[in-house]
């Protein structure tokens, strides 16, 4: 037995090249717990996000996101021997929940269908070589904008979630402040507060404490009931949801361009997402080259784009890399075996699905202002003062909460940076995905001129 075990131990350790990069399996295994601290709060918020729009049962959101998370990041793990988990993604989530159900009318079903497509093409992208060719077309400036744009529409969400802000209507006030005037408001402040000490205090897994604190209280103020029945059976009625109507997806009332142009903007949108956070990631464990650049990147470039058509077709929104494997680099992290101790704490994470019941959106919603705010950071790296990028970066950063749409903030900067370089003279610098992205958000924005043209 122990012989075995040390064959074991010592296989694992050849397999992951533990003394290669410097580690051994306890430190893998702390850092892999560290990970799944500070990440597993996408359990309990996925549900939330993903289940109330669309009218999905949170119990069974929270269970696929567990699953998949679990599945997906131990495949990132044995394929490619990085320390990066995944989970639903934040942002692209609210995209799929509100954006597609509410803003174009698609069903849940057609909503997780624009996933699976655009995870599937991302796939293809990446097993084609062209990945890397998309991220080249985008300028910098507007990389960075729609990460921070990203970033405003959740911080917008959280306010709105936790009752301080809601629609109105024009001319004066399309949005208005709410002054606390109820218990609700009051436990979403408490909570803000409590979220943002816990993370200026670094303390590990800040954001599923101030959620389990935040519902604390909700629950000793009365603010939250606790549910009647209450069953620790996992359910998984969401599986499968996105395969149900992938046809449907392009013939939905808000016509054709309209579809195609959503699954453009899922696909931009978790594409450069992904690439950040495994170049910060990579760098930040002393595994990328000298350049930046991060070896075998194609392996994880699939595997994340997989996950995206995996979490769709779950029901559970696009699964991505995230920026929280950073806490397991941290804590000493360095090979695939981090991604596996994650995923797996993930896949015992499933039983705990049904406690989603018990938390209240002005719990959640302090964690989604903190990572709006996170995501928010990097505009400091955007070049405003230069027009030709600092004016398409302020439309595309601006346009996703205002409109409470991200793919208009995305198209707005897109036909702006052209339009500004077609002026300048540059029209011959502007990369052909561009030039092709530039013409189909201009027939976006012209579609109601146009359909009387054509009708």
């Amino acid at each position: 037995m122990e012989d075995g075990g040390f064959d074991t131990v010592d296989g694992i350790a050849s397999y992951f090249k533990f003394g290669e990069r410097g580690t051994t399996l306890g430190t893998e295994v702390r850092a892999g717990i560290t990970t799944f601290m500070v990440m597993v709060y996408i359990v309990a918020l996925n549900g939330i996000i993903i289940a109330e729009p669309p009218g999905l049962d949170p119990v069974a959101v929270a269970a696929g996101t567990a699953l998949v998370a679990g599945v997906m990041t131990i495949a990132m793990g044995v394929v490619t021997n990085y320390p990066f988990a995944l989970a639903a993604g934040l942002g692209l989530n609210a995209a799929v929940a509100i954006g597609l159900t509410q803003g174009l009318g698609m069903t849940p079903a057609q909503a997780m269908g624009v996933v699976v497509i655009e995870g599937v093409l991302i796939s293809i992208l990446v097993v084609v070589g062209l990945r890397e060719a998309m991220m080249n077309a985008i300028p910098l400036g507007l990389k960075r904008a729609i990460g921070v744009g990203i970033g405003l529409f959740i911080l917008f969400i959280g306010f709105w979630d936790g009752g301080l802000i809601t629609g109105v209507g024009p001319p004066f006030d399309p949005v208005d402040f709410i002054y606390p005037n109820t218990p609700g408001a009051w436990i979403f402040l408490v909570g803000l507060l409590i979220t943002a000490a816990l993370w200026a205090r670094k303390v590990k897994g800040a954001l599923i404490i101030s959620i389990a604190v935040t519902t604390l209280i909700a629950i000793v103020f009365n603010v939250q009931k606790l549910p009647t029945e209450f069953s620790v059976t996992p359910k998984f009625d969401t599986l499968g949801l996105g395969l149900q109507d992938l046809g449907g997806v392009f013939t939905i009332e808000a016509g054709l361009l309209a579809a195609l142009l959503a699954i453009f903007t899922i696909m931009i949108s978790d594409f450069f997402d992904t690439m950040g956070t495994v170049t910060g990631v990579a760098a930040e464990a002393g595994l990328a080259n000298e350049d930046g650049s991060v070896p075998g990147v194609g392996r994880v470039l699939l595997v994340d784009g997989l996950a995206a058509a995996v979490g769709g077709a779950a029901g559970v929104s696009s699964n991505t890399t995230y920026i929280e494997s950073a806490a397991g680099v941290a804590d000493g992290g360095r090979t695939g075996m981090t991604s596996v101790v994650t995923g797996l704490l993930f896949l015992v994470a499933i039983f705990l699905a049904p406690i989603v019941q018990i938390i209240p959106l002005q719990a959640a919603a302090p964690a989604l202002v903190l990572v709006g705010y996170l995501m928010f950071t990097q505009i400091g790296e955007i070049d405003a003062r230069d027009i030709s990028i600092g004016f398409p970066a302020l439309l595309t950063l601006i346009l996703m909460p205002l409109t409470f749409t991200i793919y208009i903030g995305i198209g707005a900067g897109i036909v702006s940076y052209v339009v500004i370089q077609i002026v300048l003279g540059r029209a011959r610098e502007v990369h052909w995905l561009m030039w092709i992205a530039f013409v189909a958000f201009l027939l976006f924005f012209a579609q109601e001129w146009i359909k009387p043209l054509i009708s």
